[in-house]
């Protein structure tokens, strides 16, 4: 499942946008909002081409992909060190996949600002200071036990030095997310599921007059993107998730029949038998092949066997990279 974490100062907009997203009435499926505790939501991701699918194989029900938001209390300045509510908004965001960090555009003499007067660009560097103050932190921590470690196995002089590169970047003001994916697909980075190792989308809580050139210019130079909402008007929870799932490389494909029709989130460029473990790990280590085709193709033919007799349904084998759309019944052993 996909797990976002909502982040930014106190009376910016994070409520707004978690109870937008959790009272859409979203008629695609038949998946209830579900409260996990006060500050969870999961959030069924619309696609049309779920209904679709259903309407041709007559399917009893309807599982979407979801996405779970995680509403973090608001940050102060000094978070890291235990001002506010300070280390409780941690523990909720580190096994996130993403962060949404919200910053206030809007002005408004009626809600009043933490800071005194809307920023963006200010919150944006109050934010991302806490989140790698914290960082520090923790790889302060890994480095004191790997310098310990690496006297007696010297493979861990690699890690000691990965994490001390870490600590540089750090100490620069960097987030760990700018550095090589490379750099951040080591076991020794992933392991300390770093704050600013997430990929970041900017909610920027404003009508687009509000949104300076600069601050876009300075959410780019990062790495990061942004979309933009007036949080006051309707939200569509849509081109959020199309941002998070385009930032995290993530794509779906589709299981069909009478029992159900269900969307799987899977990585973009994973390999069928890959694919096949997000229905059951069983299905990764036994898969034998995949008949595959596109949604567009299944729903032109009328069904899995029109499509069959067209010729149109493939076989695949375990090195079959799976394409956003597909289609897919898993044969295994």
């Amino acid at each position: 499942m996909l797990s976002i974490g909502i982040v930014g100062l106190p009376n910016v907009g994070k409520s707004t946008l978690f109870k937008l997203l959790t009272d859409l009435n979203i008629t695609i499926a038949n998946y209830p909002f579900a409260t996990i505790d006060p500050n969870v939501g999961v959030v069924p991701v619309p696609d049309e081409r779920l209904q679709q699918l259903s309407n041709l194989t007559g399917s009893k029900k309807i599982i979407p992909a979801v996405v779970e938001f995680y509403d973090i209390a608001g940050l102060v300045k000094g978070a890291s060190a235990g001002e506010g509510l300070g280390n409780q908004f941690l523990t909720h965001i580190r096994e996130t996949n993403a962060i949404v960090e919200v910053l206030r555009c809007f002005p408004s003499g009626d809600i009043i600002h933490v800071e005194q007067g809307v920023d963006p660009i200010r919150d944006m560097d109050i934010i991302n200071t806490e989140l790698i103050l914290k960082d520090l932190e923790t790889v302060d921590k890994r480095i004191g036990k790997l310098e310990s470690e690496a006297r007696a196995d010297k493979k861990k002089q690699v890690d000691l030095d990965i994490v001390k590169n870490l600590r540089t970047v750090l100490d620069e003001g960097k987030m760990v997310n700018s550095m090589d994916e490379k750099v951040l697909a080591e076991p020794a980075v992933k392991e300390m599921t770093l704050l600013t190792a997430k990929k970041m989308i900017y909610l920027l809580n404003g009508a687009p007059e509000y949104v300076s050139e600069e601050l876009k210019a300075k959410i780019k130079e990062s790495g990061a993107d942004y979309v933009i909402y007036d949080l006051h008007d309707t939200l569509d929870v849509n081109d959020l998730i199309t941002k998070a799932y385009e930032i995290l490389g993530l794509i779906s494909y589709f299981t069909t029949g009478e029992e159900e029709t269900r969307a799987w989130t899977i990585r973009k460029g994973a390999k069928a038998p890959e694919a096949a473990g997000e229905i059951h790990s069983d299905f990764e280590k036994k898969f034998i092949r995949a008949e595959v085709i596109a949604t567009d193709k299944l729903l032109e033919a009328g069904g899995w066997k029109e499509a069959k007799q067209k010729g149109w349904i493939r076989t695949e084998g375990k090195e079959y990279i799976v394409i956003d759309g597909d289609v897919m019944v898993i044969l295994h052993s």
